[in-house]
């Protein structure tokens, strides 16, 4: 199984994120699975990838030209797929994997969760769409999108496909599940 982590590339956050991105990616190397990343190497996507190896996984990375030409690439990567744009990375890396889980993150990690999200909703996956949140970080945006489906800007059913954990066992077992 092939897991896609969108995470935070920030090198000024707690360090307690690292710690849980290096927690997810020894857990799915334990499973024996594979992570395809955005192709980084600093902060929680450098985590999550180091976890993996460390655990004898393997990593699948994919990372725009642009952020290679500031060396922000994760040359340790099994696989470093470089492309011309985001949304070819995000492309591919929904291609690639076979579930999403969404670790604390900012505005590109809102994004990427976003998109995969409406994704799964609108049929073009069937992917799990997860969200692992073990400090309580998402909390407002959780509250925020029961209140849109309360106002009815959120359909029926969107909320569902949108698994929310805060545990990394819990995040992976509900990858595995495919929901």
């Amino acid at each position: 199984m092939r897991i896609a982590v969108f995470c935070s590339s920030s090198p000024t956050i707690d360090a307690k994120y690292v710690e849980l991105a290096s927690q997810l990616g020894e857990e799915i190397a334990r499973r024996k699975w594979e992570l395809v990343s955005g192709g980084g190497h600093i902060s929680m996507m450098g985590a999550v990838a180091r976890g993996v190896r460390s655990g004898g996984g393997q990593t699948i990375g994919v990372i725009p030209q642009a952020l290679v030409d500031i060396e922000f690439a994760d040359h340790d990567s099994d696989e470093l797929h470089v492309v011309n744009s985001m949304r070819e990375r995000k492309a591919m890396i929904e291609e690639l994997s076979d579930a999403f889980i969404a670790l604390p993150g900012g505005l590109g990690t809102l994004e990427e969760l976003f998109e995969i999200w409406v994704g799964r909703f609108l049929k073009f996956h069937d992917k799990p769409v997860i969200v692992l949140d073990p400090y309580g970080l998402y909390s407002p945006l959780r509250e925020m999108i029961d209140h849109l489906e309360s106002e009815g800007f959120v359909k029926p059913g969107q909320r569902e496909l949108l698994h929310w954990t805060t545990t990394v066992g819990e995040a992976l077992d509900c990858a595995a599940s495919g929901v």
